[in-house]
């Protein structure tokens, strides 16, 4: 996969399709130059007063004594209070206008839309399937949170599915613009549905088995971690390639999308050390994606390997692997099914009535801007000495490497919500080897089988409250903040490590700051 990686690298940062080339002395301006604009966004530039302020007001803190300013507003202006239910992911920025709330909740409603089969006479809601994982977006991302892994055992998944592909050299990939790293599986595509309308088979009965795996901390204290194995039983379609790749997903919070997408690219690629150049061991570099939607290569931001640019792609193909909705970025009114799965493309589906597709143009920007305004709860205690404590502790831990505190998004001209608000994901939206334990060993994009996008943070000691269940990690196998912290492998060993050996004061205050992220 390394070869066809770095074609692709070469390719996106404008090389010729005649010599696909990235030498390792390549500037690191030059070397991501084709990916530091950000032709989503209608952006007013920066001042250089402006810059010379935002790397101040970003810059690591030296005092640990009390708060740094504005820290308790992750969102920004954006920012909302804390409801003390399961609605505390569900409310509108902050900031929003009255005009822009209806259309918030006008998107709210599409976005929690339960679709049916076709042909029914709700027109507006029909086309389903023919192959699904959910029938509608608030299936999988349950209160815009997290979504719900299953129990060992289990029937099928909730908010979670098993991607599937294969090497792209197996498929004898060639257009760059079809590239993602791998090609997919040719009877059951990129993902596997669980769920089928009458008549056809499901693709796939989701499980998955533990194993668990005791860790003794330096202080005695043992902690039980679950090493899972996924298996895609009962197939319906015969067999799987047999160099198929299975990554299973668990749906991600909702959270902040619009202000993630907001933050310049160039800020996101300055964080980049692909080669580790300061020799501090994390070697973090971004994702490159095909854009259908700007047909050029971009910034890959979203998914949990940053495999989408924006977040009207990441939904649109969210609508059409998950539900089976054609939309205008992903127009095949049969969603994913195959080629070979006759059946399932001859199905009754929704199109060809006054929408065109399935969810038209405008339902699709309506869900966007839903999803790009969910508002990020504020923080809590920031000014509790433990909370403090912890903030050091995870900034000595080395934790603030790849979970980078915070950033300033872009001034825009047409999106006020997003525009210049000093936000703190902790994250630096870059791929991270996290070594074999968490490998799902397949590729995406220029992510190779061990790297995951860092996710951010913000909003994370609010699962319990809003998710009903404290399981994090891709696929939630960690039941606990601290198992999370401890299956951390790769380019976070050495932080991993730190914390097994730290006295349990310290690792309290740790898990202490997250919990009022």
């Amino acid at each position: 996969m390394q070869k066809t990686s770095s074609l692709f690298v070469a390719v996106c940062l404008g090389a010729s399709f005649g010599a696909f080339a990235l030498t390792h002395a390549t500037a690191q301006t030059d070397r991501y130059a084709a990916v530091s604009e950000d032709p989503h966004l209608d952006v007013i530039p920066r001042t250089d007063v402006e810059a010379a302020r935002i790397a101040a007001v970003v810059a690591p803190p030296q005092d640990f004594t009390k708060p740094q300013q504005f820290e308790e507003l992750s969102g920004g202006a954006a920012t909302v209070r804390v409801k003390p239910d399961a609605d505390a992911f569900s409310q509108p920025s902050g900031n929003i206008g009255f005009e822009q709330e209806l259309e918030f909740k006008v998107g709210n409603g599409l976005f929690r839309k339960i679709w049916v089969s076709s042909p029914s006479s709700t027109l507006a809601s029909d086309g389903l399937g023919p192959l699904y994982n959910a029938r509608s977006c608030q299936r999988c991302h349950i209160k815009d949170g997290r979504g719900h892994p299953p129990e060992e055992g289990a029937e099928n998944a909730v908010s979670m599915f098993l991607r599937v592909s294969i090497p792209d050299e197996a498929a004898g990939i060639a257009d760059i613009q079809d590239y993602l790293g791998t090609a997919p599986d040719p009877t059951y595509g990129t993902q596997l549905q669980d769920f089928a309308l009458p008549g056809l088979p499901a693709e796939y009965r989701f499980q998955v088995d533990y194993v668990e795996r005791p860790v003794t901390l330096a202080d005695g204290t043992v902690v039980t971690l679950r090493d899972p194995t996924y298996t895609a039983a009962d197939l319906g379609y015969g067999p799987l390639h047999p160099e198929a790749m299975l990554s299973p997903r668990v749906a991600p919070q909702m959270i902040g999308l619009g202000l993630l997408e907001a933050i310049p690219a160039a800020d996101i690629l300055a964080l980049a050390d692909p080669d580790d150049a300061d020799g501090d061991g994390i070697s973090g570099r971004p994702n490159i994606v095909w854009s259908g939607e700007f047909d050029r290569p971009m910034l890959g931001r979203f998914g949990l390997k940053a495999g989408m640019a924006t977040v009207m792609e990441q939904s649109a193909g969210a609508f059409a692997g998950d539900i089976g909705i054609s939309n205008p970025l992903f127009p095949d009114p049969f969603g994913e099914c195959s080629t070979i799965q006759d059946a399932c493309r001859n199905a009754p589906h929704g199109d060809g009535d006054e929408r065109g597709f399935e969810i038209d143009q405008a339902g699709l920007d309506l869900v966007v801007f839903y999803s790009r305004n969910l508002g990020v709860p504020a923080r809590r205690d920031v000014g509790d000495p433990q909370v403090l404590r912890g903030k050091q502790v995870f900034h000595d831990t080395g934790c603030a490497s790849c979970h980078q505190p915070s950033f300033v998004t872009h001034r825009l001209n047409d999106q006020p919500e997003q525009s210049f608000q000093l936000i703190w994901p902790h994250t630096d939206m870059l791929l991270h080897d996290m070594g074999p334990g968490l490998a799902d060993n397949r590729p995406e994009a220029v992510a190779n089988g061990t790297e995951w996008r860092t996710p951010p943070l913000w909003g994370i000691g609010l699962t319990q409250q809003v998710s009903g269940h404290t399981m994090f990690l891709h696929d939630g196998r960690a039941r606990s903040l601290l198992e999370a912290i401890l299956w951390h492998g790769g380019e976070a060993q050495a932080a991993r490590d730190r914390v097994v050996d730290m006295p349990k004061p310290d690792r309290d205050a740790l898990l202490t700051y997250l919990e009022s992220l």
